[in-house]
């Protein structure tokens, strides 16, 4: 069992492949000019599974692979299939935006993907445009369905932004709840490589849109899930994802990998250890005990709270994930 130094336990590993990205979101990194990290920076697939056994070994039950955009990287499904073989009955899942998913959904599936996180940010194709800067909405649509009767558990993500798609919340709540999908509305994160025009919703704002409609009771947090939930009065549950609120680090059970070997104890902190000298001379101890220090490294608290809406974060999402 992980342990962080304030008596958390740590079971939850997402690890970055890469941090390229065949879209540019408002939200992430509009102006990043496309680009890639040099694969010698790269920890291989390999070498990462070597990290990840290790955390598997100390206690990590869920792993989500992230990037920037994972399907960008070639051989996903037999990275996800190595992890699969090496422990039955672990939580693998992905979260993508599924441009590139339909070709490779069953693969995945097969491969031993349990669940996927898609974004969905419209479902007009013009606004998807000006989010993604790019057409997708199309191509996104058709991953969501091709994940589905590959049999893989979708989830849609949201984020909700004024003048942007704040008028369509209910349109994408209804998407998600027709095909039994469900849907949680992320809080903008506020960072230094997003757009700075970009403005969010806050939650009580998100939730008076949903009030418009339905009527809906609070049900709280479910474990260390960083999502309050809420019921409709038919049962469908929809989420809404917080950060500005010290209460979504309460219960707080993941570490993040990068690509390039930096485990990050919390995402809104730029400090991180490496273990690619470890990992690449197969050092197995080493690896463990970086491990240890950044658990008990890993912060008690975020550095955002909803006195400080002007407070952001250096760390690129798209470098971890989110």
């Amino acid at each position: 069992m992980l342990i962080d130094g304030h008596g958390r336990e740590v079971s939850y590993l997402r690890v970055s492949v890469t941090e390229r990205c065949n879209f540019r979101c408002q939200y992430c990194m509009p102006e990043k000019p496309f680009s890639w990290v040099p694969k010698e920076k790269l920890l291989s697939f390999e070498e990462l599974f070597l990290f990840i056994k290790v955390a598997i070994d100390e206690g990590i039950k869920k792993i989500r692979i992230t990037g920037g955009e994972p399907l960008l990287r070639h051989g996903l499904d037999e990275f996800i299939g190595m992890i699969n073989a090496y422990k039955s009955g672990l939580d693998i899942a992905l979260t993508t935006n599924g441009f590139l998913l339909a070709d490779v959904a069953q693969k995945l599936y097969d491969a031993g993907l349990k669940r996927v996180n898609i974004s969905l940010d419209s479902l007009k194709p013009e606004v998807a445009k000006q989010v993604a800067q790019k057409e997708v909405l199309g191509r996104v649509l058709g991953g969501i369905e091709a994940a589905r009767l590959a049999g893989i558990h979708v989830k849609i993500n949201t984020v909700p932004m004024r003048g942007i798609n704040d008028t369509e919340l209910l349109d994408i709540m209804e998407y998600a709840k027709a095909r039994n999908m469900p849907i949680r509305f992320i809080e903008y994160m506020e960072n230094h490589h997003a757009n700075p025009d970009l403005k969010g919703l806050k939650s009580e704002e998100i939730k008076a849109i949903i009030g418009t409609k339905y009527a809906f009771e609070e049900m709280g947090r479910q474990g260390a899930s960083p999502a309050q939930l809420y019921r409709l009065e038919d049962g469908y549950v929809f989420g809404i994802i917080d950060p500005h609120k010290h209460d979504f680090c309460e219960t707080c059970n993941r570490i993040r990998l990068t690509a390039e070997g930096m485990l990050i104890p919390c995402l809104y902190f730029d400090e991180a250890m490496s273990i690619k000298d470890a990992v690449r001379k197969g050092d197995v101890a080493g690896a463990a005990e970086v491990l240890r220090t950044v658990l008990a490294n890993k912060p008690e608290k975020n550095r955002w709270s909803e006195d400080q809406e002007n407070q952001s974060s250096d760390r690129a999402f798209y470098q971890t994930g989110g």
